[in-house]
């Protein structure tokens, strides 16, 4: 007869072997990628290095300190700062200019790299296209100090932009642009435009690339023309770096390009220029108001945390598309 197990009787399995297998493939993976990986670690130990570890410092929005010692021994205030960001004066002001200057350049200068891409995209001599971008992406590569020194020289009052407005009859007398305040805005959002809308098309070049030549032969044949396969073909097929790019940009809203403003503002303008980093740059470095001007930038940090999350949100509704 055979044995008869008891229905409780546990049935012991024997042990597997640790499989090595798939360590050892990613282990060859990781070194067949050795320089792909080297360059990733660095950039990752760069983001450490400058961006978490200086966080730290954030403690001393909630301390009283003066730049002497180290920030453990310094004093805790809780949040007198952040009730004095509210008690400023100032700060109606620079939260004007800043949303006033950021929101034009969102509104403004956001489109233009992706309508610059589409017509590119259209360009058949490849020579040409070549010289078009490299015109375009030259001035990227130019510091704003370089640049400013530029537009301080076009826009004097003996500057090319006089000559060239007084000889086609469009003002009468010369003016110094960056001793109007009223010009402030425009100046800053145009030569900004004019300094990254060529670099900024490269990813949506790069996206535009992507797109199968099946889908624009296909509406070729249906009889669509230029603009009719831009609307149809080439915008949906990049709407979700678009997405992405935006979301980015609406995280960033509250930076005004600080190199900018800082070399082109001055005392006349200073009602149209003063923005949230140069009124840190100015409390904090200038006046010694170290702790202040951290409570400022933390609040200022925890906006854009809160603008990124919405537009994350509002662009996966609307487009299935989002950054996480």
């Amino acid at each position: 007869m055979w044995p008869v197990m008891e229905a409780n009787a546990e049935v012991q399995v024997p042990a597997r072997k640790p499989d090595n297998r798939r360590r050892t493939s990613l282990l060859r993976k990781f070194y067949g990628q050795r320089y792909l990986q080297v360059m990733a670690l660095l950039g990752v130990a760069w983001m450490l290095l400058f961006h978490y570890a200086p966080m730290y410092g954030i403690v001393i929005a909630f301390k009283q300190y003066i730049g002497i010692g180290e920030i453990k021994n310094a004093p805790w205030v809780g949040w007198e700062h952040f009730k004095a960001i509210f008690e400023d004066d100032m700060m109606f002001q620079v939260i004007r200019n800043t949303l006033g200057i950021s929101l034009l350049k969102l509104l403004i200068g956001f489109p233009i790299p992706i309508v610059f891409a589409l017509f590119l995209n259209e360009l058949r001599s490849l020579r040409f296209n070549r010289i078009v971008q490299t015109i375009t992406y030259l001035p990227h590569f130019l510091s704003w100090v370089i640049l400013g020194g530029i537009l301080i020289s076009w826009l004097a009052d003996v500057g090319v932009v006089n000559d060239v407005l007084m000889g086609l009859g469009l003002i009468k007398e010369p003016i110094f642009y960056l001793s109007e305040p009223q010009y402030f805005w425009a100046i800053v959002i145009a030569s900004d435009i004019w300094k990254e809308f060529g670099w900024s098309a490269i990813i949506y070049i790069a996206a535009i690339a992507s797109i199968s030549p099946e889908l624009y032969e296909a509406a070729t044949i249906d009889g669509a023309g230029r603009f009719q396969r831009m609307r149809y073909v080439t915008l949906p097929s990049i709407k979700g770096t678009i997405s992405i790019l935006f979301i980015l940009a609406v995280g960033s809203i509250l930076n005004s390009n600080f190199d900018q403003i800082l070399v082109l503002k001055n005392q006349v303008n200073e009602s149209m220029s003063s923005v949230i980093d140069i009124y840190v740059y100015e409390i904090g470095i200038k006046q010694g108001r170290f702790s202040y001007s951290a409570a400022v930038g933390l609040v200022k940090g925890l906006i854009a945390l809160f603008l990124l999350l919405l537009a994350n949100s509002f662009s996966k509704r609307m487009n299935q598309s989002s950054l996480f």
